[in-house]
């Protein structure tokens, strides 16, 4: 059994980052703590199996839409075996639950949001197919109307040319 503490750097504090890392060490099934600390850094004390270690310590380093983490400082020791679970250390007047669970629902919404626009952007395309089709119908009609006024032996010449002047300003 090892301890690994690793301070990871980044946009890392108040976007559900330390919550995210207490889901993934449960996951590996590992001990220890995950904190934010005053410079803005998050610190992490993960007790496990070396394998599964080395595992958790490439699943914290995420970048997503909410978190990114720059860098990881990682020490490895001994387990100290002083850790029944793992667990988010919240400090005095820090917020809790409501705060990490808020970016996983903006992120749920963000993601609903972007597939909206990708839906509606193809079928904005299509209506701009539908566009070109009807542009393309007037311009077809519109020569049939000059072919009817170039023959000019017909008593509705004066109505075709009104027509086709009309149909010009689309």
């Amino acid at each position: 059994m090892m301890k690994l503490t690793a301070f990871v750097s980044g946009n890392v504090q108040d976007v559900g980052y330390r919550t995210r890392i207490v889901d993934i060490a449960n996951a590996f099934g590992l001990k220890g703590m995950v904190e934010n600390q005053k410079d803005g850094r998050v610190k992490i004390i993960a007790e496990g199996e070396d394998e599964k270690l080395k595992w958790f310590e490439s699943a914290i380093d995420i970048k997503d839409a909410l978190i990114h983490v720059s860098s990881i400082e990682k020490k490895y020791s001994p387990a100290s075996n002083n850790f029944d679970n793992f667990g988010k250390l919240v400090l005095k007047g820090e917020p809790e639950t409501w705060l990490d669970i808020a970016p996983v629902y903006l992120k749920e919404l963000v993601f609903e949001f972007n597939k909206m626009n990708d839906n509606l952007g193809g079928k904005m395309d299509k209506m701009l197919g539908k566009q070109d089709e009807l542009l393309d119908e007037v311009k077809n009609i519109n020569r049939k109307f000059d072919r009817v006024l170039e023959n000019d032996d017909s008593d509705a010449t004066e109505i075709v040319r009104e027509m086709r002047d009309r149909s010009y300003g689309y």
